[in-house]
């Protein structure tokens, strides 16, 4: 039987001042201005991806397919911009393909400057660990370009899932006389399942970006409140840019691009933030038993 640790209990009994030290802790840490460093290469590197990603696996699986896919969990990213973005997508694939050596510098370098500005944004906020490893430079190199296949095999995966999960929406079973058909069954399976992976995703992140030793258990903590946090931003995103915003008004054809850096930069908010709780506990766990806990 797993009883709750130390650190736990204290977050379970102090909810409110847990939430406050970490985001003192945040502000401490310069987190919003990390966080838009972090949005502003991901954004520069976001479309050659999704590009290069569509071409390399349309060999395996129908492009259509694909670029369904890519919408449906594109509106997870950036909320309200999702087929703007995937318009510019198809539109090169349909006339662009010639570009690929291009686009593929283009990806590997700005995410490269992406996964820099991440580590040293995660160094600043677990640099209560004191750890003096060095990661040697070859490995920091490598592993931005480790993490864009991941992203390719998990696209791959999606729309496997995907399509599996639409064709159970088109079958019924027969209960009690009736037939009940699977079609919201499915939709929560899919969504449940998108769920997963953006917390998988940001779990493995934790895990392997910063130096030094993290406990899965932590790890986790953060990804499922990074998750989370995000799930509920996105909605509220999706509710303001369809009801209230100006923003097509204000900034013309650049709104798609304006609308799509400042859901990125939330993104990176949300990201930063999780490593921040992780910090915290991190920090509740070196505490010897019965001292006091900072508010």
């Amino acid at each position: 039987m797993l009883y709750p640790t130390e650190s736990m209990r204290h977050v379970l009994q102090h909810p409110a001042g847990f939430a406050l030290q970490v985001l003192r802790g945040f502000g401490r840490n310069q987190g919003l201005l990390l966080a838009g460093a972090i949005a502003y290469y991901a954004l520069l590197s976001v479309v050659p991806l999704l590009i290069l990603s569509v071409m390399a696996l349309s060999n395996l699986v129908e492009q259509a397919t694909l670029l369904d896919t890519v919408g449906r969990y594109l509106e997870w990213l950036v909320p309200s911009q999702s087929q703007a973005v995937l318009a510019d997508v198809s539109g090169f694939l349909a006339n662009g393909l010639g570009l690929g050596f291009v686009l593929l510098g283009t990806m590997l370098f700005f995410s490269s400057l992406a996964f820099s500005v991440l580590e040293k944004a995660l160094a600043v906020i677990f640099e209560h660990r004191g750890c003096d490893d060095k990661r040697h430079f070859l490995v920091s190199a490598v592993l931005p370009y480790c993490f864009v296949v991941l992203l390719g095999i998990g696209l791959l995966l999606l729309t496997f899932a995907s399509v599996a999960l639409q064709t159970l929406a088109s079958e019924s079973i027969h209960l009690f006389g009736r037939d009940w058909s699977l079609r919201g069954v499915s939709g929560g399976l899919l969504y449940l399942f998108g769920f997963a992976i953006e917390t998988l995703v940001m779990t493995t992140l934790y895990l392997v970006i910063p130096v030094g030793r993290l406990r899965l258990s932590h790890a986790l903590i953060g990804g499922v409140t990074a998750a989370a946090l995000w799930e509920l931003l996105r909605h509220i995103l999706i509710w303001y840019f369809t009801t209230l915003s100006k923003v097509s008004v204000v900034y013309g054809s650049l709104s798609t691009a304006v609308v799509a850096l400042f859901s990125m930069e939330l993104a990176a908010t949300v990201f930063l933030l999780g490593a921040q709780v992780i910090a915290e506990y991190e920090r509740l766990d070196e505490k010897p038993p019965g001292a006091a806990v900072d508010r």
